[in-house]
C-alpha cells in the first residue's frame, strides 16, 4: 500500500492563506486531520473560493434557546442588567440533557455559518439550587458531547464565579449554580483536562473582576493547572461595571487587571468596550486578544469598541457570537465595521491604509485573534494546522464577476444570502451543499427540548 494512501489530495481555484489568495492551489489532508503539503496537483477540486474556517472566541451555548425572548419593554429603562434577570430565569430551567440538545443545535448553526471552532465560556455548572450534579462535571460534559455530535472544534472554558459583586457579596439565589470555591474549581479543571483531544482543549475563564476576588484570581493563575492554555475574562463591558470597580478597587477594570496579573498573548479580554486611550494602548501592546461580540454588544446596549485606535496600536482581535442573537461571522464583522461608521460618520474604518480591503482586513484579523484565543492550530491553511475550512458558493449571484480583489468584501457586505456551501473540520466534511450531515435529528431534538422548556 502506498505511504500516501491515507492522505487526501485537494485543489482550490483560490485558496486563502495568511498572505492572501493563492490561485490554483493544491493541499493535502492527512489521516490525523491536519493539513500537509500536496504530493501532487491531481487532487479533488472542491471549489473556486476556499477560506479557513472562523474560530468563534466567545459563546454561552444555553442562551441560544432564549434568543428573542428579551425584546419587550420593561417597567424601567432596559439595560444589560435587566436582560441579565431574564437570562437567570431561563438558565434555571436547563439541565445536562437540555444543554446538550441546545448546544448541538447551536454548533450545527455555527458550522453552516462558517465557524469551525468555538470557545465555550461555560458557567452553568450546578443544579439550580447550587447542588453539584453527579458527576460534578455533567454540564461541561454535555458541551463536549454536543461539540462531538456536531463536529465542531471546542475550547472549553469552565468559569470561576465566586462573588456577586465587587463588594464581595454572596451569590444570589439565581447565581448559585454558577459558583465554585477555588479548590472545587481546580478539581473541575483537572477532571476536564482528561477530555482533551485534537478537537477539544480546556482553558480557564474568570467570569469577571466583580465575580472573582483578588485572592482567588492569584490562586488560580498561580496553580499548576493554569498551564499554558488560554485564559478568558469578561471585562469593562458596562459603564456600571467600570464605576463599581473604581469605587471598590480604586482603578478601572482593565487598569486593575494589568496591575495584578501578567496579561499576555494567552489572554482574551472579552468585550473591553469601555477603555481609556491608555488602556486601549496597553491592551494592544500586551499581545492579548480583544474578544469582540458586536451583535450581542449592540443587542445589550453595551457600547462600541475603539477599533481604529486599537488597530493602529497593533492590537489583536477576534469575534464571538456570545448570546447568539446572531450566529454569523459575516454579521459580526459587518457590524463591527458599521458601528464604527455610524459613530465616526466615515466609511471603510477597518482598512487603515489606502487601497486596503475592509473585508480582507477584518477576516484576516478575526482568524488570527480567534486562533490565538482558542489555543489551537486553527485559523490558517498551512502545513500542520487542523484542516478547518469553508467553501463559498461560487454559483451565487452575490459573487458573480467577483475576483480575488473583491470576493471577501462581497462575502461580508453584499446581502444576506448564505454563501458557505461546504465546511470541513479536522479533515472531515461536516456540511456539504449547505446541509449538515445530521441536522434533521439534532434540530428535531432541539425543538422538543425548547417546547418542553417553554411549558415549564
Amino acid at each position: 500500500m502506498s505511504i500516501h494512501a491515507a492522505v487526501r489530495q485537494f485543489r482550490a481555484g483560490q485558496l486563502w492563506r495568511a498572505d492572501g489568495w493563492h490561485a490554483d492551489a493544491a493541499f493535502a489532508v492527512g489521516a490525523d486531520g491536519r493539513l500537509r503539503e500536496p504530493v501532487d496537483r491531481d487532487g479533488e477540486m472542491i471549489g473556486s473560493w476556499v477560506l479557513p474556517g472562523m474560530p468563534n472566541l466567545h459563546s454561552h451555548a444555553f442562551q441560544r434557546a432564549m434568543a428573542g425572548l428579551a425584546e419587550r419593554k420593561g417597567r424601567a429603562d432596559d439595560s444589560f442588567w435587566s436582560w441579565r434577570e431574564t437570562m437567570y430565569a431561563f438558565a434555571a430551567t436547563i439541565g445536562p440533557d437540555e444543554l446538550q440538545a441546545i448546544a448541538a443545535q447551536l454548533y450545527v448553526e455555527m458550522l453552516k455559518a462558517g465557524y469551525t471552532h468555538v470557545c465555550e465560556f461555560h458557567y452553568l455548572h450546578h443544579q439550580p439550587d447550587g447542588t453539584p450534579y453527579a458527576p460534578p462535571e455533567a454540564m461541561s460534559l454535555a458541551l463536549v458531547e454536543a461539540a462531538r455530535e456536531a463536529g465542531i472544534g471546542l475550547t472549553l472554558l469552565p468559569v470561576l464565579y465566586i462573588s456577586g459583586g465587587f463588594d464581595g457579596r454572596a451569590l444570589s439565589a439565581r447565581q448559585r449554580r454558577f459558583g465554585h470555591a477555588v479548590d472545587a474549581y481546580l478539581r473541575l479543571l483537572e477532571t476536564l483536562r482528561r477530555q482533551e483531544s485534537d478537537e477539544v482543549c480546556v482553558g480557564i475563564a474568570l467570569h469577571s473582576l466583580r465575580a472573582v476576588p483578588e485572592p482567588a484570581l492569584r490562586e488560580v493563575l498561580g496553580s499548576q493547572l493554569a498551564g499554558t492554555g488560554p485564559i478568558h475574562i469578561h471585562i469593562a463591558e458596562q459603564i456600571g461595571e467600570v464605576q463599581d470597580c473604581l469605587a471598590t478597587r480604586g482603578a478601572r477594570p482593565v487598569e486593575w487587571l494589568f496591575d495584578h496579573a501578567a496579561v499576555d498573548a494567552r489572554w482574551c479580554l472579552v468585550h473591553a468596550t469601555h477603555l481609556t486611550e491608555a488602556e486601549t494602548l496597553q491592551l494592544a501592546c500586551s499581545g492579548a486578544v480583544a474578544g469582540l461580540c458586536p451583535t450581542t454588544e449592540a443587542n445589550l446596549g453595551d457600547g462600541l469598541f475603539s477599533l481604529a485606535a486599537y488597530q493602529d496600536a497593533g492590537g489583536t482581535l477576534g469575534i464571538g457570537s456570545d448570546s447568539h442573537i446572531s450566529i454569523s461571522p459575516v454579521e459580526e464583522l459587518r457590524w463591527l465595521e458599521y458601528g464604527q461608521r455610524l459613530s465616526t460618520r466615515h466609511r471603510n474604518i477597518a482598512a487603515r491604509h489606502e487601497g486596503d480591503s475592509v473585508g480582507e482586513t477584518l477576516w484576516r484579523a478575526a482568524l488570527r485573534g480567534g486562533a490565538q484565543a482558542s489555543g489551537q492550530p486553527v485559523g490558517e491553511l498551512r502545513d500542520g494546522a487542523r484542516a478547518d475550512l469553508i467553501v463559498l458558493d461560487e454559483s451565487s449571484p452575490l459573487l458573480a464577476a467577483r475576483d480575488a480583489r473583491s470576493v471577501l468584501d462581497s462575502f461580508l457586505f453584499a446581502g444576506n444570502t448564505p454563501l458557505v456551501r461546504d465546511v470541513m473540520v479536522g479533515g472531515r466534511w461536516q456540511v456539504r451543499g449547505f446541509r449538515h450531515r445530521d441536522e434533521e435529528r439534532i434540530a428535531a431534538r432541539y425543538r422538543d427540548v425548547v417546547a418542553r422548556l417553554a411549558g415549564s
